[in-house]
Parts: C-alpha cells; sequence; structure tokens
C-alpha cells in the first residue's frame, strides 16, 4: 500500500484558497480513480484507489487531514503506524508552495519543510524528512500583502486556468511516482522555474520558501 496525503484546511471557509492546492490534487485524484465515496479515519477524509504501483496493481490511500494545516502529521502517522508503511518507500505529500509561480509543480522524494507548517509538522510527527514532497506553486504575494493574507485568498480569474493545469499534471505526477518511481516522475513532471525579472538595480528579487498558516 502506498499513502497520497494532500495538505489543506477543512472547511467551505477555505475551499479554492490557495493553501489548499492540495487538497485539490487529491480531489482530482479522486474524482477519476476512488473505489469508494470516502470515510473518516485517522482524523482525515479516506479514499481507497486500485492504482498501478511497480508495475503492478495494488491499494492507495489518499488522504485529506481534517485537522488544520499546522497539525497534518497526526493523521499521516497514525495511518502510516496502523497500515505499517515505511515513510521514504510509501509516503507521497501534496502541497501549496510560495517559492512556486502558478501553474508550476516541483516533485522531491525529501528535503526539509520550506517554511510550510504542514509539511514541518508532517516531518515531525514522523520524526523524519525522508519521504517524497510534491509541490503545487502559488505564486508569492502582492507587494504589501502578507504570507497569511496570500494563502488564505483565492487564486484570480486569470491565474485559475494556470492552476487547474498544475493540478492535473500533479495528479499525473502522483500516479507517475506511484507506478514508476521518484526519479522517473521527477525527470518527467519537474518544471523549470522562469529566472526572476530584473529589478531596477539588475537584482531580481529574493526567492522565499513556501509558508504557511
Amino acid at each position: 500500500m502506498k499513502l497520497v496525503v494532500g495538505l489543506g484546511n477543512p472547511g467551505n471557509d477555505y475551499r479554492g484558497t490557495r493553501h489548499n492546492a492540495g487538497f485539490e490534487v487529491v480531489d482530482a485524484l479522486v474524482k477519476r480513480h476512488a473505489r469508494d465515496a470516502g470515510r473518516e479515519r485517522f482524523g482525515a477524509i479516506c479514499w481507497e484507489a486500485e492504482l498501478r504501483v511497480d508495475g503492478v496493481q495494488d491499494k492507495v490511500l489518499l488522504m485529506k487531514p481534517l485537522t488544520f494545516m499546522n497539525l497534518s502529521g497526526d493523521p499521516v502517522a497514525q495511518a502510516m503506524r496502523f497500515h505499517k508503511l515505511d515513510a521514504a518507500r510509501d509516503l507521497l505529500v501534496v502541497a501549496d508552495d510560495l517559492a512556486l509561480p502558478v501553474g508550476h509543480i516541483r516533485l522531491r522524494q525529501d528535503g526539509g519543510s520550506g517554511g510550510h507548517n504542514g509539511l514541518a509538522d508532517v516531518a515531525i510527527k514522523l520524526s523524519s524528512g525522508n519521504w517524497a514532497r510534491l509541490r503545487v506553486g502559488i505564486g508569492k504575494p502582492a507587494p504589501r500583502m502578507s504570507q497569511v493574507a496570500h494563502v488564505l485568498g483565492r487564486f484570480t480569474d486569470e491565474e485559475r486556468p494556470s492552476v487547474d493545469a498544475s493540478i492535473s499534471t500533479a495528479s499525473e505526477a502522483v500516479l507517475a511516482w506511484l507506478d514508476r518511481g521518484a526519479a522517473a516522475a521527477m525527470n518527467a513532471f519537474n518544471t523549470k522555474v522562469p529566472a526572476p525579472t530584473p529589478g531596477p538595480h539588475g537584482a531580481g528579487p529574493q526567492t522565499d520558501s513556501a509558508s504557511s498558516s
């Protein structure tokens, strides 16, 4: 079994916000592949899917935590323990990323949280950062807008087509990770981020790591 977790905040107030990009990827996978209507387990809504894993059909658990973002690690850790999964081999977490432009995704087999509180809590609760994470670009805040206001805001009408395309691409990247492994999925789906536009003195803007509420 593999576990694919989309991070976000539960409830209608947060539906469609930038911070819920991880939820949207899981929603896309559920729509196409879930075998059930979903049920509450481990402090999350979980669906079972039968997908190609390492070349053969196998069970995959799709999860959206019902905890708020900062406590995302609790449901993940519970599911990992119950199913006796190995994080480095069996876990993929999907989250939003401020450092990536809208429309871009980035898959890594391991690494730090990049300031993302949901990813940080997963690492704390698992006592490890050695697990795959798929980041979906949400872009940086506008000038004088706080990061919190940005991530809890919604995409503009102009951004939405690019967001929808990246959600679709991210769901395909998840399928590739399951079937062909991290290296093949990274080669196929990681997009090149454009160079920053030079500022008035010739220096591009600083690249911030993803941040969360």
